[in-house]
């Protein structure tokens, strides 16, 4: 999945407030919001049969479909009617960007954030951007009708993305040289209390993962080189991803999860997923809210290969 460039930085959002394309939408900006539709659940695609011999209907499984925002809207900018035209041009841009509008891969992205927690974000189309009328645009008022459809899989993310890096050396590094005599004659260490009584030694373990949000979320995962038939796999959903291939120094596979995007690819180019194992499953390895812990392991004598891992948290509303 390939995004909408955004040349600038993206702006930092106040409660109440939007941004698509680069530009600020909501309280306290030039482009105040009246109301907005569709915060609520997606419609479903019921996937219901009817009863070939008796009366009623089986319900099968309920998906969602697409997800249209609809903003009621207005470009403010009292007696500068050039600078109402230049916001009206600039959310006309963000439409037109061939990279999210022509591209099947390409997405816009609505960011928005509501009282009580940090911006998030959705994947989709911007669909409609129409000034709804000009007759007071000479005095810097030009109301707007904005559509933004979510696609794919049509959940809140969070704005920042998280990342972690996995050497296959995953031991927790011990905070002090203190050992046990079990430890220092090579047996397995009795158990003894943590030398931090708030800080448990699973706390050290250096594949947590957390997803802080409601839903799974879907990760990216880069395998760096050189390696041996790398095998990643996620200790609470159960789920593996497994690759009968070898990576050279410099060389990397790169996993996409997401609905739509799923591919592996080596070196950005060239697709390997013929090479995953019957069971790995790029659309299921998911990461369940809450603590989860990814692992894996190789071949690499060298032992410079590592995984890198990339998500972001999901939520079910903003």
């Amino acid at each position: 999945m390939t995004t909408a460039p955004n040349k600038h930085s993206r702006p930092e959002l106040a409660p109440w407030q939007y941004e698509i394309g680069g530009v600020v939408l909501g309280t306290g900006s030039y482009v105040p919001i009246g109301n907005v539709e569709g915060l609520g659940s997606p419609g479903t695609r019921p996937q219901d049969a009817d009863n070939s011999n008796s009366d009623g209907t089986s319900p099968g499984r309920d998906f969602y479909g697409p997800r249209p925002l609809r903003f009621e809207a207005g470009i403010k900018t009292p007696g500068d009617p050039v600078k109402a035209a230049e916001i009206l041009a600039r959310l006309e841009r963000a439409l037109d960007t061939p990279d999210a509008r022509t591209n099947p891969d390409g997405r816009h992205v609505l960011r928005g954030r509501w009282p009580g927690h940090a911006t998030r974000r959705m994947y989709g189309r911007l669909r409609r951007m129409e000034a709804t009328s000009t007759a007071n645009a000479v005095h810097g008022w030009i109301p707007l009708d904005i559509e933004f459809v979510g696609l794919d899989n049509p959940r809140w993310y969070d704005d920042e993305l998280s990342k972690l890096t996995l050497g296959l050396d995953q031991a927790a590094r011990p905070r002090s040289g203190d050992r046990t005599v079990d430890e220092a004659m090579g047996r397995p260490a009795a158990c003894r209390r943590p030398a931090d009584p708030e800080r448990p030694p699973a706390d050290d373990r250096p594949g947590w993962v957390t997803n802080h949000g409601d839903v799974p979320t879907y990760p990216s995962l880069r395998v760096h080189g050189p390696v041996t038939g790398p095998r990643i796999w996620n200790t609470v959903t159960r789920r593996v991803l497994e690759l009968d291939l070898s990576l050279r120094d410099g060389e990397w596979v790169e996993m996409e999860t997401r609905p739509g995007t799923c591919w592996a690819l080596r070196n950005g180019t060239v697709n390997v997923a013929n090479d995953l194992s019957p069971a790995s499953r790029l659309d299921l390895f998911t990461l369940p809210p809450g603590r989860s812990e990814i692992a894996w392991s190789a071949n690499d004598p060298s032992g410079t290969a590592r995984l890198e891992v990339a998500w972001r948290s999901a939520y079910t509303t903003l």
